[in-house]
């Protein structure tokens, strides 16, 4: 009887469950994950809320909820959380289960008001994460080592055909790139390059060493093998326990920072529970507008005060370039119970170089941290291996992975959106006509242009104007890479309608090795002298100087003749050594003395050299950007320093003058922050022998309006001379500087810099008399210190910069004032 009973209630019970009228069928069920609407991460422990109801929840540390009801409390779910916007949800109430995911604004924090308390939390937890940094920054330890994987995902935004589409030759690229289009965000996006590397990271703290391994690269959209070893962990230099945060070229005060309170405003919103363990919200806001600072908030362990998750927001209004939004996250775990270790980096930059709603783009770069080692020697044996402090290597094979390889290799799937985008772009970068499209708009921006194994331009060579020849027409034609990856060959031919004469260069490039760099050049111009001398300088043998000559100034043209012969070879330490090998003759044209001048009866057909140059560099852990032949400086962490020799070789190739010469020089560009960035440029030479002016050292004049850093802006060109001299060039510049102060100026985001620039020089007698003869418009210090200084506007319009030179010594100063006081323009366009 029992047992019958048994099975009755049995069967009911299961008969009652898997009806469909049970009530377990008309469940109501809600869940969900909350994210970031910029950077896309996960926002933990909001608040989910029925409106009009006491049924609510928080979001997990993860971002997801869920709830599981008999009936729909209300129609809307309220989701707040301090440092979002409030968000209401519409719930379909005809539905029993949803699943959403909901997008949170970030909003500004106002943190300026003052209230009276005894205990300011916010600031004693910034002040405890400060004191704690040395158990909790990663760079406590002697070393470490771990695999990293880097993806770097960057696509255009409010990319639009329908002006392209006027153009008859293009509309055939539209079709192709409106079907390629994602525009599921509501914004256009056009996916344009994404690529992902797995590498091996090792860190020696004393004596500093550093080492990566790429194991593995997959890229997607534009090729540039140098570009590989800047997506490893080398360059990763974002760490919030730092005291300033690179933005770009900025540095950015960490809320982190030692000096944190003098910069932000700091508040504890909540306190949540993770494994029995609590947690801080911290949320920061600057105190001050205009100065660089973040927004954001982060968790911090209450028994570490370790920083679990940091996230760090920039909106429009800060002071980098063409920045719409930023997001930068770094998110921390623990090794053990109180070891903590960087986890992951993300960063999100939405940048619009011409404006709101125009064409701009966003970029996506995460990094995510696996099999870390702290403190062991298998790190020391690895980077023992090293022949230099830090080193970079490439696996072979590493941009030759499979699919199956990248499938099990990755730290985190890609999302469908990001296979989506290594489709289209394969779609797009194999298309004829988009093939087409790119290169046009690559010959509108650099000026040059690819025709099969061939190259023409620039563009902007091709029509000038002077004093000299008149009009001038000029045509380039160079190989590429398609022709011969070791082999650059370039020539030039021009004709002036007004001297009624050709002039033209012929060059050859060959690169045997890159790593270390071995080059072999060879070249023979015959053409005037465009003032191509000093690093910056905009030359005369091109369409945009027609308009920026300073008026007034005598015209002087020059022709040479020169063969030149060059060898170039790097070690890895960074120092290179170059030797050069040049004859060279000299024709002066206008406003010069002439050769005639200098003739002799030994030597009647003068200004005629031969000389060997031998350099010295050493630019230790300089960094390069390379293409298939040339590279261009990214910059060295230290002081670079050069030496020149160089010797005049009298009787080769009816060489008339035998001299020595001698020419060092330091240079350096460094961030102080807070207060910006100092650069400088120290030099030295002195030249020994009795030499025509052509051989001797002039000074570096400008004769343009446009401003050259390393030429004297209140002086002409051979203008001065000289036989042994001293100089410097300095600038700093201070960012925002006093245009932080006035709301205009801040909107604006002025810069403001100081310049000073010194020569001391001096002319031996011997030359003073050989050159200073009747008719000549030189000139020489004598001993004196010749003196510049200058403040300006930079970041005008973000691309301009203005600067009001004052020539200060030597005194008397000339008479004119235009030779006393001047205004010049360039353009600089960077973050």
């Amino acid at each position: 009887m029992l047992k019958s009973l048994f099975f009755f209630l049995s069967l009911f019970i299961l008969s009652f469950f898997l009806s469909p009228g049970s009530a377990s069928g008309q469940q109501k069920i809600i869940s969900g994950i909350l994210k970031d609407n910029h950077s896309e991460e996960p926002v933990p422990f909001s608040s989910i809320q029925f409106k009009n109801s006491t049924v609510g929840k928080l979001s997990d540390s993860a971002g997801r909820f869920s709830f599981i009801l008999t009936h729909w409390p209300s129609d809307t779910l309220e989701i707040t959380n301090v440092s979002y916007q409030q968000v209401l949800y519409i719930i379909d109430k005809s539905k029993d289960s949803i699943f959403i995911t909901v997008m949170l604004e970030p909003r500004k924090i106002n943190d300026n008001a003052t209230v009276k308390i005894k205990i300011n939390k916010g600031l004693y937890l910034w002040r405890k994460i400060v004191e704690h940094k040395p158990q909790n920054d990663k760079f406590r330890f002697d070393n470490f080592s771990y695999e990293l994987y880097n993806k770097l995902e960057l696509d255009l935004k409010n990319f639009s055909t329908a002006k392209i589409s006027k153009f008859k030759p293009l509309r055939p690229v539209t079709n192709i790139i409106n079907q390629n289009i994602d525009s599921s965000d509501g914004v256009k996006y056009l996916p344009a390059y994404l690529t992902e590397s797995i590498s091996d990271y090792y860190y020696q703290k004393k004596p500093l060493r550093r080492r990566e391994i790429i194991k593995a690269a997959n890229t997607n959209g534009i090729k540039n093998e140098s570009m590989l070893k800047y997506l490893g962990g080398t360059d990763q230099n974002v760490n919030v326990y730092n005291n300033f945060i690179p933005v770009f070229d900025k540095q950015f005060v960490s809320p982190a920072s030692d000096n944190g309170d003098k910069y932000y405003n700091y508040s504890v919103t909540d306190t949540q529970y993770i494994g029995k363990k609590a947690y801080f919200h911290l949320v920061f806001a600057p105190k001050r507008k205009g100065e660089n600072t973040f927004d954001g908030d982060c968790w911090v362990q209450a028994a570490t005060f370790g920083i679990q998750k940091m996230n760090l927001r920039l909106e429009k209004d800060a002071n980098v370039n063409f920045l719409e939004r930023l997001s930068m996250i770094q998110e921390y775990q623990l090794l053990n119970d109180t070891t903590w270790f960087l986890l992951k980096d993300k960063f999100v930059a939405d940048v619009s170089p011409i404006g709101d709603e125009r064409l701009g783009f966003i970029g996506r770069k995460t990094t995510t941290y696996q099999d870390i080692v702290v403190n062991n020697s298998s790190v020391i044996k690895e980077l023992d291996k090293n022949t230099i402090q830090e080193e970079i290597i490439t696996l072979p094979g590493a941009a030759e992975k499979s699919k199956e390889f990248w499938d099990t290799a990755r730290h985190e799937e890609l999302t469908e959106n990001e296979k989506g985008i290594i489709h289209m772009i394969d779609t797009l970068t194999n298309s004829p006509h988009f093939q087409k499209f790119t290169k046009t708009l690559a010959f509108i921006g650099t000026g040059y242009f690819n025709v099969g194994n061939y190259q023409l331009g620039p563009w902007y060579y091709w029509v000038s104007s002077n004093g000299w020849e008149g009009f001038r027409l000029r045509f380039d034609l160079a190989t590429n890479r398609h022709f011969d990856k070791k082999i650059w060959l370039h020539g030039y031919l021009a004709y002036g309608f007004g001297d009624k004469a050709f002039k033209g260069k012929a060059e050859a490039f060959y690169l045997p090795k890159k790593n270390p760099r071995t080059f072999l050049y060879g070249s023979y111009t015959d053409d005037l002298d465009f003032g191509q001398t000093y690093y910056g300088e905009i030359t005369s043998d091109n369409i945009f100087s027609l308009a920026i000559h300073k008026p007034g100034i005598p015209r002087k043209f020059i022709r040479i003749n020169e063969k030149r012969f060059e060898f170039y070879h790097q070690r890895k330490n960074g120092l290179s050594g170059f030797f050069i090998f040049s004859h060279k003759i000299f024709y002066p044209l206008m406003g010069l003395p002439g050769k005639e001048q200098y003739v002799t009866p030994t030597d009647p057909d003068p200004l005629r050299t031969f000389e060997a140059t031998f350099r010295l560099r050493f630019a230790y852990l300089e960094k390069y950007l390379e293409n298939t032949f040339f590279r261009t400086s990214l910059g060295s962490p230290y002081p670079v320093a050069e030496l020149y020799f160089t010797r005049g070789i009298q009787g080769i190739f009816k060489s008339g003058y035998s001299y020595s010469k001698v020419f060092a020089n330091v240079s350096d560009n460094f961030k102080i922050s807070p207060f910006g960035t100092i650069s400088y440029f120290v030099f030295a030479g002195k030249t020994f022998g009795t030499l025509p002016y052509v051989l001797l050292d002039i000074a570096p004049g400008n004769d343009l309006y446009y401003y050259n850093k390393y030429a004297f802006s209140m002086m002409n060109r051979w203008e001065f001379l000289h036989d042994r001299y001293a100089g410097l060039t300095f600038e700093h510049n201070f960012g925002s500087g006093i245009f932080k102060w006035f709301g205009p100026t801040r909107k604006m985001k002025l810069r403001q810099f100081w310049t000073v620039k010194l020569l001391n020089a001096d002319l031996s007698d011997e030359n003073t008399a050989l050159n200073f003869k009747a008719g000549h418009n030189f000139q020489t210090l004598d001993g004196k210190t010749y003196m510049e200084f200058g403040t300006g506007i930079d970041n005008i319009l973000r691309v301009l910069r203005i600067d009001f030179i004052w020539r200060l010594l030597p005194t008397p100063l000339p008479p004119q004032r235009i030779r006393r006081f001047g205004v010049y323009g360039s353009v600089r366009i960077g973050f």
